[in-house]
């Protein structure tokens, strides 16, 4: 059986402690799009870690981490991220790197810093991780492949071809340095080495698995509304961020996915720019990032302060219906448990007129957040282990969330650790 673990809003909703937990019962847990550009957070019993590229299942023993042909692979950084957590006593993992995949290269990571820069004020809020070049370059036909590594002849060609493109924008666009395409062969000659021992036909080795009965885990990064087609474009990520996308960048067939966990935080946050309609500032929002997840709302990659706000009710039904929501994990609802009552957004107000469906950027950047408000339960609620031992005044907040977003919330999670979760029959 295949389950996708994705994000029904900004990214930064809990995906990773979801599906480290989910990873227990999984044999198979894949990363299928994105790149290091951002993180998922785990507090489990060897520590906390801020994943990047690695599979949030990654700390079972029992399970293969596969790094799908949708990501954005930056090698050194998944050979750094492998040694951060062995140093940690975590077990080495057993890790599968899909020969489709698509490599970042270090140009790219400089091409994005550049064109933040060029743009200055008007800049995407990028993290400067080269995603948005690398996708440019896949789509274009000129990105290298995992594979083409063990093609010398073909990789030196290509190799002299990308450095003549890539300088002319260089010396021209940026009046930077030029690549060299010695220096640049030599790296991919590093990369060939470091990678080679976990290239595997990945979508082959997945039907096999599918027909042997394994379970299977496909966790995204970030959540709907940065997806370039679905989302806020174009402040959005550059690869789809949805669980259809799953089949795609994993290789199996998209009637294998059986259940779509969306996960939901119990208030909004998210790093970066774009429309947030629900965003709160000041105090108010000083509070609440301090309050947030584990140790407060601060990008998993980037140390970034996170925006927050409200939980937000059109935003949520919108991104649990375009990923194909079956269950929703309704996430680091321990945090609300200082507040006397709790606004939520259930909708917004644009040019007078009052709408529940989430619109196109253009409207969403004139719209206000319409504001209702629930009493709080302001009691700390980790370690209760069943629904029914939950608060009345937060039973009836997330009996209210459900109603309002229209898909059913199975778990709750009400602390950082694996441990803390209520499993909710519907």
């Amino acid at each position: 059986m295949v389950t996708a673990v994705v994000g029904a809003n900004w990214g930064d909703e809990g995906k990773g402690k979801i599906t480290d937990m989910l990873a227990k019962e999984a044999d198979i847990i894949i990363r299928f799009q994105g790149g290091a550009n951002a993180g998922h957070t785990i507090v489990n019993n060897y520590g906390k870690f801020a994943l990047h590229t690695l599979p949030s299942g990654v700390f079972y023993e029992h399970t293969t981490s596969i790094i799908g042909n949708g990501v954005a692979l930056d090698i050194p950084k998944l050979f750094e991220e492998i040694k951060s957590i062995t140093e940690r006593n975590v077990p080495t993992p057993k890790i599968l790197v899909s020969n489709r995949a698509q490599i970042v290269m270090p140009y790219h990571v400089l091409f994005d810093r550049y064109e933040e820069e060029r743009l200055g004020k008007n800049s995407f809020g990028s993290t400067k991780s080269g995603i948005a070049p690398f996708y440019s370059d896949k789509y274009a036909k000129i990105g290298f492949q995992v594979s083409e590594l063990f093609d010398e002849e073909t990789l030196a060609e290509k190799v002299r071809r990308i450095c003549e493109t890539k300088n002319i924008m260089l010396k021209h666009m940026y009046q930077k340095p030029p690549i060299e395409e010695k220096e640049l062969l030599q790296t991919l000659h590093e990369y060939r080495d470091m990678v080679a021992p976990y290239v595997c036909d990945v979508s082959l080795y997945l039907d096999r698995a599918l027909k042997e009965g394994k379970n299977i885990l496909l966790e995204g990064q970030l959540g709907t509304l940065k997806d370039p087609d679905h989302g806020i474009y174009p402040m959005v990520t550059s690869s789809s961020t949805l669980a259809a996308y799953g089949a795609i960048g994993a290789g199996i067939p998209p009637y294998e996915i059986k259940k779509i966990i969306t996960v939901c935080k119990a208030y909004s946050s998210a790093v970066g720019a774009g429309a947030f309609v629900s965003e709160i500032f000041g105090e108010e929002a000083d509070e609440l990032r301090r309050r947030g997840g584990d140790g407060g709302e601060f990008g998993a990659t980037t140390g970034r302060p996170r925006r927050v706000g409200w939980f937000d009710c059109v935003a949520s039904r919108y991104g649990c219906r375009l990923q194909g929501t079956t269950d929703v994990a309704f996430t680091v609802l321990d945090v609300l448990g200082y507040l006397e009552e709790i606004p939520v957004c259930t909708g917004y107000e644009i040019d007078g007129e009052v709408t529940t469906e989430f619109p196109v950027t253009a409207s969403l950047n004139k719209a206000k957040p319409v504001i209702e408000k629930l009493p709080g339960w302001n009691c700390e609620i980790r370690g209760i282990r069943s629904y029914e031992e939950l608060p009345e005044n937060c039973r009836k907040y997330i009996e209210f969330i459900e109603e309002r977003i229209g898909y059913p919330i199975t778990m709750i999670s009400n602390g950082p650790g694996r441990e803390d979760i209520i499993y909710r029959k519907r």
